[in-house]
């Protein structure tokens, strides 16, 4: 449990940069022998100066395109990476101290990587992870006996990880994590690969760990069901920098001019051209995408002129507003 008062951050990170230096050459045979006596580089920025601070019991949705700088900044969080330079501070510790402090408190987990042994069942992994940590057996039983309930685990966690599907392996990967009752939470793509079920079993579990422990949660995702499930709070990077930070909400209102319309008709052969633009149509179901200041007005002439069955008024599908973000800052 957190000893922090409920006002401070957890995780506060201050113009936080992380520089690679890339080898470059060009093609053939002579360049390659050039190179072995001068050797061109340049520097990549995977970080770029991003600043940020999470409150006790927050669950924030760290998103951003492949190669954003995402999974650099949770290793740099996490202690696995020094930053080139800026700060960086985790339940008031340095991450890349890696002080037992700190580690006993934090926990990283990343959907494409995995810590069980591949040969042994589970559990032998975690009385490993129990003397590792050094957890009082009573609160070791008692954790797991809480992990299997809420991850649904039961006979899972004695069969050999290698005879386990990926949905099956992750929930054990994750009850793994979580036996030494971390505070913070680095999850990075905890759901990639897996089938829309066990996705959901997955976002469950998280937020009733959230609710249970009062534990920060920072969640890099490619499925926008993840965020709008369990994220208030999102922050957005790109090439390395920060391009929002806030509401899901406020994101949506900020980058997103259009509203979607979806209504359905009695007569399936209803002309709409003219009204709005119609992304889908099947049947008497119609999509329409209408500019924001507009969705009142479309809205009372379907409702007037045509024979609606029913209509529903949506903001346009996260993905598409964070392209927009994305669009926005190329430019």
């Amino acid at each position: 449990m957190l000893t922090l008062a409920s006002t401070s951050p957890v995780i506060q990170v201050h113009d936080l940069r992380k520089v690679y230096q890339v080898h470059e050459r060009e093609a053939g045979m002579r360049a390659s022998l050039r190179s072995l006596l001068s050797r061109k580089t340049r520097d990549v920025a995977a970080v770029d100066g991003i600043s940020f601070s999470l409150t006790p019991g927050e669950v924030v949705g760290f998103l951003g395109p492949n190669g954003a700088g995402k999974t650099t900044t949770l290793k740099m969080l996490s202690g696995l990476l020094h930053p080139t330079s800026g700060e960086g501070n985790v339940l008031g510790h340095i991450p890349w101290q890696r002080e037992k402090a700190f580690l006993r408190q934090i926990t990283l987990v990343m959907g494409n990587r995995q810590q069980l042994a591949w040969d042994i069942p589970a559990i032998d992994s975690y009385d490993l992870n129990q003397a590792i940590y050094r957890i009082p057996p009573a609160d070791y039983r008692r954790t797991l006996a809480e992990l299997v309930d809420l991850l649904d685990l039961g006979d899972l966690i004695k069969k050999p990880v290698r005879n386990l599907s990926l949905g099956e392996r992750m929930k054990c990967e994750i009850a793994g994590s979580l036996l030494h009752r971390p505070s913070v939470m680095f999850l990075d793509e905890p759901t990639i690969g897996l089938d829309v079920t066990m996705q959901r079993r997955i976002r469950t579990f998280i937020a009733e760990y959230n609710r249970r422990h009062n534990a920060t949660v920072l969640l890099t995702s490619h499925y926008m069901a993840d965020v709008e499930a369990l994220c208030k709070r999102v922050i957005v990077i790109h090439h390395g920098r920060l391009l929002f930070d806030g509401d899901l909400a406020d994101l949506v209102q900020r980058f997103s001019p259009h509203k979607t319309i979806i209504v359905e008709l009695e007569d399936e052969t209803a002309p709409l051209d003219g009204v709005a633009e119609v992304v889908e149509r099947e049947g008497g179901r119609v999509m329409l995408r209408v500019p924001k200041a507009a969705t009142a007005q479309v809205t009372a002439g379907l409702l007037a002129h045509y024979p609606v069955v029913d209509l529903t008024v949506e903001d346009p599908p996260i993905e598409e507003v964070i392209e927009q973000v994305f669009a926005q800052e190329s430019l």
